[in-house]
């Protein structure tokens, strides 16, 4: 059966039987269209808005399988689409009608202990790496989801509970196996093609797909002193104004972030405080657990706690706390915001805006980034924002699709409302598909080397689904 695919730049292609068989026979993965068991299972996003119909699928099991698909899409000029654990919250990873990729099946995970190092294929997800890399009491800086892939987390920047200990993900990246636009398989490293290195530490998927990470890794855990402090958010301005004190002069070990939502029906929250609106204190602290005692106990004694369930956890299972809240399938939106500070006028919008959540699933989170990955200079990766800074997330998540033009109007307009206190930088992770004018914010200085870049290895945009950087020489032949 002939299969009909959209093309790159318009239009749509035959691709005949005779090639598609010629396609099967020489993957190790799978090919898949649309009336094959495991299609929907391929095409499956974590974000519930996103529901996408791929023309093929190819699921992959090594370099050379992406190689194939990457010389494929050229060779007949295809809109390719490339998933790994398929979590961003835009959803480019999935097309209508493209050539999807799909890397799900790419899972190997190797730690050289007496290195201090792991090579780490693109399907892992966080929980694959920490799972593996904590049975050496080892571990490398990732994001709090563990659901999250491990591919685009770092192509974005990457940060999480250590991140001011250790920096960010991408800081921790020694090398990566790059399949190219033009089909070659190269290595990215500080003394390999150091360019494609630069770039894909914050460029996202734009300069090719990653066959393999190689990390460095630090000594962490088995345990850690992690845990949370939940306050009544009619508390949260005095709790915010404590919060950015304490967070100006805590210790790289330290990590404290603010969620404020309704609160969900933990065991160890008083029932009677379940769906009201709470200010809650996440905590881990990356070090000596009597110096974590010593360094927390300002944050404890700010205001009166509903619930403090901060002692010592695994670290993996301190890695997966929050999965329970950001499950799959569910309909997402976030707007986000970088603040240098947060000033008394912010901390009111907010508050106003969390007196008329439009889901008990929403949210508003702030994560404080600062320590090692603000001591990197601003141009050493494509990732610029290295200021200590807040990252706001505006988290809008609802089951409901009737609920869908109010959670996107409340998202927008607290995003507005916070505009003028914000850095005017973005994260590229946290940016939904309706924000790609903010591509050039995100990057800021680092932009036009990006471009540069990318029309050395990607001079005819192949990879473009994604938060786009389009290539020099494409950008001035629009003109």
């Amino acid at each position: 059966m002939t299969q009909i695919l959209k093309k790159l730049n318009g239009g749509t292609v035959e691709i005949t039987t005779a090639i598609l068989t010629d396609l099967k026979a020489s993957l190790r993965g799978r090919l898949i269209d649309k009336e094959d068991a495991g299609y929907d299972d391929a095409r499956a996003l974590w974000n519930g808005m996103i529901d996408r119909r791929p023309g093929l699928i190819v699921r992959a099991k090594d370099v050379n399988d992406i190689r194939l698909s990457v010389n494929f899409a050229r060779e007949y000029d295809l809109l390719i689409a490339v998933k790994g654990g398929g979590h961003q919250i835009a959803g480019h990873a999935v097309a209508d009608g493209a050539l999807l990729l799909d890397l799900s099946q790419m899972k190997a995970i190797h730690v050289d202990a007496d290195k201090a190092t792991a090579t780490v294929e693109p399907g892992c997800l966080l929980s694959d790496v920490d799972q593996e890399t904590q049975l050496y009491g080892l571990a490398v800086p990732l994001g709090i989801n563990s659901t999250t892939g491990i591919a685009g987390l770092t192509l974005g920047g990457g940060f999480g509970w250590i991140t001011a200990k250790h920096g960010l993900t991408i800081d921790n990246l020694r090398s990566a196996q790059v399949v190219c636009a033009d089909g070659q398989v190269r290595v990215a490293s500080a003394t390999e093609n150091s360019d494609l290195f630069w770039a894909i530490r914050g460029g996202g998927g734009n300069f090719g797909v990653i066959a393999s990470f190689e990390f460095a890794l630090h000594p962490i855990g088995p345990e850690v002193l992690s845990g949370l402090i939940v306050h009544p958010l009619a508390d949260a301005r005095g709790l915010l104004q404590g919060y950015r004190k304490i967070c100006a002069r805590a210790p790289d070990e330290l990590t404290i972030w603010t969620v404020m939502r309704q609160a969900p029906p933990l065991p160890f929250i008083p029932e009677v405080w379940h769906g009201k609106e709470v200010l809650i204190f996440a905590v881990c602290y990356a070090g000596d657990m009597k110096e974590g005692e010593k360094a927390l106990k300002e944050l404890r004694d700010l205001g009166t706690p509903i619930a403090d369930v901060i002692g010592p956890h695994p670290y993996a299972g301190w890695q997966q706390a929050f999965d329970p809240l950001l499950t799959p399938g569910a309909r997402n939106y976030w707007k986000s915001h970088d603040f240098l500070d947060l000033p008394d006028k912010a901390i009111d919008i907010l508050l106003q805006a969390l007196g008329a959540l439009p889901d008990p699933q929403c949210e508003v989170f702030i994560a404080r980034v600062g320590g090692a990955m603000a001591r990197v200079a601003e141009g050493a990766t494509a990732f610029p924002q290295r200021k200590a800074h807040f990252v706001m997330n505006v988290h809008t998540r609802w089951s409901d699709a009737a609920k869908d033009a109010d959670c996107l109007t409340w998202a927008r307009d607290l995003f507005a409302q916070t505009t003028p206190f914000s850095e005017g930088s973005a994260y590229v992770n946290f940016m939904p598909q309706d924000e790609a004018g903010r591509v050039g914010t995100a990057y800021g200085a680092n932009m036009e080397r990006l471009r540069k870049t990318k029309a050395k290895y990607d001079p005819c945009n192949m990879f473009r689904l994604n938060h786009n950087i389009v290539p020099v020489m494409a950008a001035q032949a629009a003109k």
